[in-house]
């Protein structure tokens, strides 16, 4: 009986051994394990919109593609554009207004992926003002974010789509509380985007129209971009990133409520869990288009694209006849 106690005391002995040492190695492999880095540059600080890609200390989107992002924080489309062209960063979180731009200038880049193929820009006006279409902006003073930003590209081309100009309006530079303003009356409207307009109803905006760009020309808000050179040398690596963007996309998607409590933590915006959700809620329902329904999500749509750098170039805003068939790229979509 003791010979035998003795022999599965030394048997389970063994077994624990083996297995204490079975789980250092698999730690060791894991430690051991290098994260190929991808650096992301955006065109803002990490915002509440943005927690799919912010949340790696919790998700294993990027990990489970060997990847580990490194967020760049920006001012602007344009920021996030000279930072890849830079080399600072491999993908740029920017918008078609800064893209354009950078192509009139002769840089070389390319599209990878449509992150919100919504436009999310607005012209708000109280309605006392009796704003209801394009038109009705003829003779105003507008207020815009400030003179190189996305609120003023995006007025300019609704006012196209009016057949109306900047020489039309009186554009007033009102800086980011654009919205105290026009509550004040020293504006009749005021340019803004979606998420604005929620943080604005919450301080206390009511009795509001609201233009929205996209129902005039629905140009995407954000994309992702490369250089021409990281295309061409970083496939893989792009291929992974995007794989993994959609998965977290479609997370935020079908889990708005767990990226809300977790935007608590990563975003600068985050504090209130339930303005994260309503944020979040309307940055998915951008997420999606007819041509992500048909093809998955960043599905792009060259058409749209060029009518939105074509109508930049009647405006203006850039001088060469941009082709982006030869810009757009779907290499690395599942």
């Amino acid at each position: 009986m003791k010979l035998k106690r003795s022999i599965t005391a030394a048997v389970i002995i063994l077994v624990l051994l083996l297995t204490a040492c079975g789980s250092k190695n698999n730690q060791q492999e894991a430690a051991g394990t290098e994260l190929d880095i991808v650096k992301i540059a955006s065109w803002s600080q990490p915002i509440s919109e943005q927690t799919n890609l912010l949340v790696s200390e919790e998700k294993d989107f990027f990990k489970d593609e060997g990847l580990d992002v490194e967020f760049i924080p920006g001012a602007g489309g344009g920021d996030a554009i000279k930072n890849i062209l830079s080399g600072k960063a491999d993908i740029a979180f920017t918008d078609p207004g800064s893209l354009y731009f950078a192509l009139n200038q002769g840089e070389k880049l390319k599209v990878i992926y449509n992150i919100y193929p919504q436009n999310v820009f607005n012209v708000v006006s109280l309605k006392e003002s009796n704003i209801t279409k394009p038109e009705d902006l003829k003779g105003k003073k507008i207020g815009v974010y400030s003179l190189s930003s996305g609120t003023r590209q995006n007025l300019l081309v609704l006012l196209n789509q009016a057949g109306l100009s900047e020489k039309d309006v009186t554009i007033v530079e009102t800086g980011l509380l654009n919205f105290a303003p026009l509550m004040q009356g020293q504006v009749d409207a005021t340019a803004a985007t979606d998420t604005g307009l929620v943080t604005a109803k919450e301080k206390g905006l009511v009795d509001v129209n609201v233009l929205e760009v996209k129902d005039y020309l629905n140009v995407p808000s954000d994309i992702f971009v490369v250089t021409e050179k990281t295309y061409n040398e970083k496939k893989d690596l792009l291929k992974k990133f995007v794989e993994a963007y959609q998965t977290s996309a479609e997370w935020m998607i079908s889990e708005p409520e767990e990226a809300a409590v977790l935007a608590v933590k990563h975003a600068i915006d985050g504090k209130d869990e339930k303005h994260n959700l309503e944020i979040i809620k309307l940055r998915n329902e951008t997420s999606i288009s007819e041509a992500t329904s048909e093809r998955g999500l960043g599905a792009l749509e060259v058409d749209v694209l060029q009518q939105g750098a074509d109508i930049y170039n009647e405006l203006g805003l850039i001088d060469k006849d941009l082709q982006m068939s030869e810009v757009i790229v779907e290499d690395f979509m599942k």
